[in-house]
C-alpha cells in the first residue's frame, strides 16, 4: 500500500470503532501528538487514547476534505464527527502522518481547537 492508502485504511478502521484494526496501520513505537495535548507512545496508548475518543460515540464519520501524499508523509484536513446521542460533534482537523518503508505509521500529527472540542462534547453530553 501507498502512504495514502495506509493512511485512508487507518481512518476507515478508526470510522468502524475497531481500534485494533487501527492500531495495526501503526508501528509499535507511533508517537501520536494531539497538539493541545501531550505525544502518546506506542500501541497500547494509542489503543487507549482511541478507546477514550470513539467510547462515547453511537458513529464515527471522519470526513477527509483534501488528502496529499508527499513522499512518506500524508497531509490531509478533514472534518471529524462524532455521533453523541441525538447530535454531531464535529471537530475541524489537520492532520500529518509518517509512514515508513514497511507501511506503518511512526507518526500522527493532529492539530485542532481543543475548546471546540470541549464544549461541543459538554453539550453533547448533558443532553
Amino acid at each position: 500500500m501507498s502512504p495514502e492508502q495506509t493512511v485512508t485504511a487507518f481512518i476507515e478502521a478508526i470510522e468502524r470503532q475497531d481500534v485494533g484494526a487501527a492500531v495495526s496501520y501503526t508501528a509499535p513505537d507511533v508517537s501520536y501528538e494531539n497538539v493541545p495535548i501531550d505525544p502518546i507512545v506506542g500501541h497500547e496508548g494509542l489503543a487507549a487514547t482511541l478507546e477514550m475518543f470513539l467510547g462515547p460515540a453511537d458513529v464515527v464519520d471522519w470526513r477527509i476534505l483534501s488528502q496529499y501524499e508527499v513522499g512518506s508523509v500524508v497531509i490531509n484536513e478533514r472534518l471529524d464527527r462524532f455521533k453523541i446521542g441525538d447530535g454531531w460533534l464535529e471537530l475541524p482537523v489537520a492532520g500529518v502522518f509518517h509512514v515508513d518503508e514497511g507501511g506503518k505509521i511512526t507518526l500522527w500529527r493532529d492539530y485542532f481547537d481543543m475548546a471546540t472540542y470541549q464544549r461541543q462534547f459538554a453539550e453533547l453530553s448533558d443532553g
